[in-house]
């Protein structure tokens, strides 16, 4: 009996273990949500929210910042005048689609070629180098990339040309400046900038694809044409759609490769609908019109992306019925 009082004694006297109090301002997980992601929104906000609404605005008046007058309501004046007009959004949509079509197929294909090598060749020696020089056109800046291209492809003095006279013999060859050229010349630079983005994408989509599969295929000895349709495209598609889709939106509003090696030339071959929204805002100063062009192309945009998750949802929809 005296032992059982002497330990409820000691128990007592110990101090009693204080809890750590949490502000009661935190205690709601929706405060402590907002909270983290107030400095995000903000800058959402500020850099992206309200120039939209301001573009949107500003895409129905009739304003110019060399006339000194003030901005005039016109409603959709000018997306009807864009719209009707044949030169000005429909030759530039064409180009631009002809891009995007063939720089993100080749691209794709590349890429994919690329990535199977590095991804099967795992203890080759010099991998890591090999795919730190194949990333390097993925770092430099475009327009860089563009003024280096530009004298690369010089008739007088340029690399190719060089090698062209010397190796074969042909004469002086304008890429840039022959209409039959131009177009291809910048996608063949587009393609040798962002081929590594797609190899980078295509050893993600490869890396997501489970090690006991791939064991059990090869044990099976199932051929590899046949595993890249059950086993890797299984695994993999999403990670590649989402590098496509990514490629689509950034060749569609290419600019900063165009002006230094071409500026939309010659004539309007490499006219590009970013290049002629840059023109019309930055050298013309026609705001209201630009910023009308500029709401049509983000309505393309969406159209455009909306319709490839879709795609992938509706696909994905389907395996999980299946």
């Amino acid at each position: 009996m005296t032992t059982d009082i002497s330990v409820t004694s000691v128990d007592e006297s110990r101090p009693a273990k204080r809890r750590r109090s949490r502000p009661r301002l935190f205690e709601n997980r929706t405060v402590l949500v907002l909270a983290l992601l107030a400095p995000v929104l903000t800058f959402f906000i500020v850099f992206n929210t309200i120039p939209t609404l301001w573009l949107l605005g500003l895409s129905f008046y009739n304003y110019s910042l060399t006339s000194g007058m003030p901005p005039d309501f016109v409603g959709f004046r000018n997306f009807f005048a864009i719209l009707a007009s044949k030169n000005a959004i429909w030759f530039d949509l064409s180009r631009t689609f002809t891009f995007v079509l063939c720089g993100v197929t080749i691209q794709t294909l590349l890429g994919g070629m690329l990535g199977f090598l590095f991804w099967g060749s795992k203890k080759m020696p010099g991998r890591r180098i090999a795919l730190t020089m194949l990333f390097a056109p993925m770092v430099l800046t475009p327009v860089a990339t563009g003024t280096f291209f530009r004298f690369i492809y010089d008739p007088t003095f340029g690399v190719l040309n060089y090698i062209a006279r010397a190796g074969f013999g042909a004469g002086p060859i304008d890429f840039l400046g022959d209409p039959d050229l131009a177009f291809w010349s910048v996608l063949a630079v587009d393609c040798w900038m962002w081929t590594p983005f797609m190899t980078l994408m295509t050893l993600a989509a490869l890396g997501s694809v489970p090690t006991a599969e791939l064991e059990a295929a090869e044990i099976d000895r199932v051929p590899m044409w046949r595993r890249l349709p059950l086993v890797i495209w299984h695994h993999g598609k999403f990670i590649l759609m989402l590098g496509i889709l990514l490629r689509t939106i950034d060749s569609f509003k290419t600019l900063d490769l165009i002006i230094p090696m071409t500026k939309g030339g010659p004539g309007q071959n490499t006219r590009l609908v970013a290049l002629e929204l840059n023109k019309q805002a930055f050298e013309s100063f026609n705001m209201g019109w630009s910023s009308a062009y500029a709401v049509l192309l983000l309505l393309i945009s969406i159209a455009m992306t909306s319709v490839f998750i879709f795609v992938l949802n509706l696909r994905r929809r389907r395996e999980s019925g299946s």
